[in-house]
């Protein structure tokens, strides 16, 4: 039997990594069900989402026609009764058990198709104990929130549809064909303003922004149009009246708009809207490890074997990653620490730190088999994990802390 490497550490290292891997431990993992085929997923997508397709809405001319003005009271026109000002409260309990309304907010979101679904972000809906959604006029809808996703900032509302008239769609553009300098409008509810429009340009693309949970989103695009308090999940429209992006977050000292706004790509949406509709959540592939990074942790005194990578904490049980055979960190009785396996890459892209692992995984399927490349007992080897849903607690947490489980 060949003798496994014990690297020994100093008591202060003993209980740094103790104390890291008790946090993994008590983070608890994600809980994700069986994915549907591509089939299945595709068919869904397209009886769901009727706006998919890049079509010209009704009542605006082509840009290169009109003057500039005229663009932006045609898709004002358009589009501002497809644009839903949301307000949202929740349940708070008093000293005397009585339970009474309490924090009220606000947001915005786009009606994208006949059936009443509306498209916002999810920290516009996080914690709400009551949802309702305003399309212009006196008209108050009561609304349930059908899926949320922390990760990209993404949520999914429902309401009625309206008997006495039709919704207005907002469609799907395409955000992989956008163009710095391109115009851009935005409608939302600054402040509680119904359906204020600001116009500007796209200032910069592929920016990285985080969701509520820390996640990175990968690609959001850069506004200088006015985004304040009150637009986030609101649509950000190109000259032809298609949303290219969800208005989500402004960069600011102040809390009020200077000029630069994210918007998460529309094409981000296009592919979770679907599976928030059917089941509520996005379901990933995850690979069951809780991971530090390596030279987070050589910079804290921790002697490693290599500079950077992935030192696996916690292996949950019952993940891909335990079927795999990887294996995290331990410790002895005697206070030893053996060191975990080290992913160094996955199908040939680097690990250096847990947001590479999570963009990585991003873009795979439930079932697929990649090639994970680890350092063990300070040898390099490559062990193949076939990617699967994890077992224990949903997998739409929204706490403000992210867990670096994957």
């Amino acid at each position: 039997m060949r003798q496994q490497t014990v690297y020994q550490l100093s008591i202060r290292q003993v209980l740094l990594i103790a104390f890291v891997a008790a946090l993994f431990a008590a983070g608890g993992v994600a809980c994700l069900n069986n994915f549907s085929n591509q089939i299945q997923h595709q068919s869904f997508a397209e009886t769901t989402t009727e706006n998919a397709a890049e079509e010209q809405p009704a009542g605006i001319s082509d840009p290169q026609s009109v003057s500039d003005e005229q663009n932006n009271i045609e898709v004002y026109r358009s589009m501002s009764p497809g644009v839903a000002f949301i307000r949202t409260s929740s349940y708070q309990q008093d000293w005397y058990g009585n339970v009474e309304e309490g924090q009220r907010g606000s947001g915005s979101g786009s009606v994208i198709d006949t059936q009443g679904h509306i498209l916002t972000n999810a920290h516009v809906v996080q914690d709400a104990s009551k949802v309702t959604v305003s399309l212009g006029g006196e008209k108050v809808y009561p609304a349930t929130v059908v899926g949320s996703d922390p990760d990209t900032d993404l949520a999914v509302l429902k309401i009625e549809p309206p008997r006495d008239h039709a919704l207005t769609i907002v469609p799907f553009g395409n955000s992989d064909q956008l163009s710095v300098g391109q115009k851009v409008l935005a409608i939302g509810n600054p402040f509680g303003l119904d359906r204020t429009l600001t116009t500007g340009v796209i200032s910069g693309l592929q920016r990285p922004i985080r969701g509520i949970n820390g996640r990175p989103i990968e690609g959001a695009v850069q506004t200088d149009a006015s985004i304040n308090p009150g637009n986030s999940g609101g649509p950000l429209l190109d000259s032809r009246g298609r949303m290219i992006g969800i208005n989500s977050q402004i960069y600011s000292r102040t809390g009020n708009s200077v000029g630069v706004g994210f918007a998460v790509p529309v094409n981000i949406a296009k592919r979770i809207v679907p599976q928030l509709i059917q089941f509520g959540e996005v379901r990933r592939p995850k690979l069951g490890v809780g991971t530090r990074s390596v030279s987070d942790l050589r910079g804290q005194g921790v002697r490693l074997p290599i500079e950077s990578g992935l030192l696996i904490m916690n292996v949950y049980q019952g993940t891909a990653a335990a079927q795999a055979g990887l294996r995290g960190t331990s410790q002895t009785n005697y206070g030893e620490i053996t060191m975990g396996d080290i992913i160094t890459s996955i199908d040939g892209e680097k690990t250096d730190d847990p947001d590479d692992l999570y963009k990585i995984l991003d873009k795979k399927q439930i079932g697929d088999t990649v090639s994970v490349e680890i350092v063990r007992d300070g040898r390099r080897t490559t062990v193949p994990v076939r990617l699967q849903p994890l077992p224990g607690s949903n997998q739409t947490n929204t706490t403000s802390t992210p867990r670096r489980s994957f």
